[in-house]
């Protein structure tokens, strides 16, 4: 992530296409895009590119930002995620980003707090 912010706030540009590594160190994607919650501004996903890493192929999946912490050495997000659970994951209506339940289930599957709490 090339940032030009000093601080501890990051410009929303400066994260898109930042890279993502697995816990082993390895590279599974990059993030493509923020998805940011209107009312409480928090931020709600990051939709991943996984180019083929985790065995998926080139697509886009949105991530809770909960799975995601950032590692100033790796100048990159680090996640836990396993193919599976990303393969494994409610599958997404095209409006899945206004629809309440389909984000219940995915935060539930990811085993992270609802952000709208």
């Amino acid at each position: 992530m090339t940032t030009t912010s000093t601080g501890h706030l990051v410009s929303s540009s400066d994260v898109n296409g930042t890279e993502v590594y697995g816990s082993d160190g390895s590279n599974i994607g990059t993030i493509d895009h923020l998805m940011i919650d209107k009312q409480s501004g928090k931020i709600a996903y990051a939709v991943m590119s996984f180019g083929g890493f985790l065995g998926i192929g080139e697509d886009h999946h949105p991530v809770p930002w909960g799975k995601l912490h950032y590692d100033t050495a790796k100048n990159g997000f680090v996640t836990d995620l396993t193919e599976s659970e990303v393969t494994g994951a409610p599958e997404r209506p095209d409006t899945w980003y206004a629809d309440r339940d389909w984000e219940r289930r995915a935060h539930d599957h990811y085993q992270v707090p609802h952000y709208w709490y």
